[in-house]
């Protein structure tokens, strides 16, 4: 069992222990073993075997023996007795937004609730009125979360199904027959949530494949197969697809299952004015093959320039190849630095100088410090000598690490009447400023409060602009057209905020954005070294959005960037 595994386990047992009604205490001492598990840099089964584990951080006697039991047989008696006592569907009911395991441990207690079902029953009869600590909000609350789930009921974000195809891939990639294969679907069209997994193998004895494939240890039931198709269900819940085709028909095969429909209907289209036939076994003229090597070729064949997976939603897309006015879409190597990194100051895992050495290991020129401000008390906010501490020791580290520029700044929380949550003496200590929200009521106007906050002459960055959490909270709305007009005249950037559980703003504003001039400043929204890695599924969501690297913030260079907030701030702060 690996360290993420272990740390799910305790963190599941926290929640088991709340449900129980056990002393805070109990549970807090999970909840924190799971933290500090998750967090190892040292090789966890090596801890277990030299005895240890005692010597880390909140790991006592008995938490220490637990992992122990979980390490090395990869079960713990002490969790199959919590799970045993509460009815699974009561675990269930914490997938709705806002409920907590204390709330849920009282619908459990004085309702009988055990499932998502009955409690939206409950609701619909009013019978949680009435219950202390709910109330009539409370019910239409969860009765929204209920509806929410409910639509995205077996969908999965992009990170989750990323990783899990990529782990299906390898494996199918080891298989001896396989000349070729990769991942199709809304996957590799970078959709920020997915249904399924998709893949696609080029082989000559395509049921020796999907014979090796059902048979995968990831796999927890088989669905269907066929000589040619499989499709099964992953331990993880979500739905994998696999098309084997002859090697000499992939490119087809992927480029079909690579979808989505409405571009393929519209290349039918095209093809058929051509006189051509195309689906997922070629390109055909009358009963002639035109064979293809790869999808350049194919859309070469079709009269079009190569449309990127990313753009292939039929949103204009095929027009711009035929007019040759594709964009060069913006790629990981373009991003020169990163924005809107936390540390152990707030609410971040690692200290600063960890996330500044973890920049330089992943080739960053520069790193904007942006831990939460004073109204995130529940985060650690910095106060104004938390600030003052946090420069001096940026100013220690950027003499120890030259080869990257590390700037102040500062994730300020924008209040409710629109103001900053510091005075201008003390934003005027920061290189950048991003200005986010972060306590609000969802379904909600906020515009005027963006626009206020945005005109002040410190805001570099407007932060996670909706405020969304995919598959788990709905944002607030906002009139995007007047926001990203304000974000041109105050010349303010506006964030892709590349944390997978936002993706916000959605990459479907960014065409207009582009139109208007407004930079986007692809962020990380780190809180732990390895979170710098959330940049690449932002580069994902600024491709399907048509950006190229002159449209993106951080891809500018770090002298330039330097230089530009210098400037900035003099304009206003002297």
């Amino acid at each position: 069992m690996d360290q993420k595994q272990v740390a799910a386990v305790l963190h599941e047992i926290g929640v088991l222990l709340e449900l129980s009604g056990e002393q805070p205490f109990k549970s807090r001492a999970y909840y924190n073993g799971a933290r500090t598990v998750e967090m190892l840099t040292e090789d966890l089964e090596q801890l277990v075997a030299d005895g240890k584990l005692e010597a880390l951080p909140g790991i006592g006697k008995t938490l220490a023996a637990n992992i122990t039991e979980l390490v090395t047989t990869g079960r713990m008696q002490y969790h199959e007795e919590l799970k045993a006592a509460i009815p699974a569907g009561v675990l269930e009911l914490l997938r709705i937004p806002n409920l907590g395991p204390k709330k849920a441990r009282v619908l459990y207690r004085e309702l009988g609730i055990t499932s998502i079902g009955e409690l939206e029953y409950a609701c619909k009869e009013n019978r949680l009125i009435t219950l202390k600590g709910f109330g009539a909000k409370t019910q239409e609350k969860l009765l929204a979360g209920i509806e929410y789930l409910k639509r995205f009921q077996g969908h999965y974000r992009l990170d989750e199904a990323w990783s899990q195809a990529v782990e299906m891939l390898d494996e199918l990639k080891n298989h001896a027959g396989v000349v070729e294969a990769e991942i199709a679907g809304s996957i590799r069209r970078a959709g920020e949530i997915v249904k399924d997994v998709d893949l696609v193998a080029g082989a000559r004895e395509p049921a020796q494949v999907t014979a090796y494939f059902i048979g995968l240890p990831q796999v927890e039931e088989v669905v269907a197969r066929e000589d040619a198709r499989a499709r099964v269900k992953l331990q993880s819940g979500i739905t994998a697809d696999l098309l084997v085709v002859e090697p000499h028909q992939f490119v087809y095969a992927l480029h079909h299952c690579t979808g989505s429909r409405a571009h393929l209907e519209a290349l039918e289209e095209l093809a058929k004015n051509m006189k051509l036939t195309v689906n997922e076994y070629g390109i055909f003229h009358g009963d002639e093959l035109l064979r293809c090597g790869h999808e350049e070729e194919l859309y070469r064949t079709l009269g079009l320039d190569y449309i990127p997976p990313e753009l292939r939603e039929n949103l204009g897309e095929i027009e711009a190849s035929l007019a040759g006015r594709l964009p060069h879409l913006v790629e990981m190597t373009d991003i020169k630095g990163v924005f809107h990194v936390h540390t152990d100051y707030s609410d971040g895992s690692h200290t600063l100088e960890q996330m500044v050495a973890g920049a330089v290991q992943k080739g960053y020129r520069y790193i904007g410090i942006a831990d939460h401000s004073q109204s995130a008390f529940y985060a650690g906010g910095l106060k104004e000598a938390d600030i003052r501490r946090q420069h001096e020791e940026i100013r220690s580290l950027q003499e120890k690490y030259p080869e990257i520029l590390i700037f102040k700044g500062i994730e300020a929380d924008i209040l409710a009447d629109g103001s900053l949550d510091y005075d201008d003496e003390i934003l005027a200590l920061f290189d950048f400023v991003i200005a986010s929200v972060h306590h609000f009521q969802p379904g909600k106007d906020l515009t005027e409060r963006l626009l206020k906050a945005v005109s002040h002459p410190a805001v570099t960055i407007l932060g996670h602009p909706t405020g969304r959490l995919l598959l788990a909270r709905e944002g607030y709305r906002v009139d995007m057209e007047a926001v990203l007009a304000a974000l041109r005249q105050y010349q303010v950037a506006v964030e892709l905020n590349a944390s997978p559980a936002r993706l916000d703003l959605d990459w479907r504003y960014f065409r207009r954005a582009k139109e208007l001039g407004v930079k986007v400043s692809i962020n990380p929204d780190a809180h732990r070294v390895e979170d710098l890695d959330h940049t690449f599924y932002g580069v994902l969501m600024a491709r399907k959005g048509w950006l190229e690297a002159g449209d993106v913030f951080n891809a500018m260079g770090p002298r330039k960037m330097k230089r530009y907030l210098e400037e900035r701030r003099s304009r206003w702060a002297g």
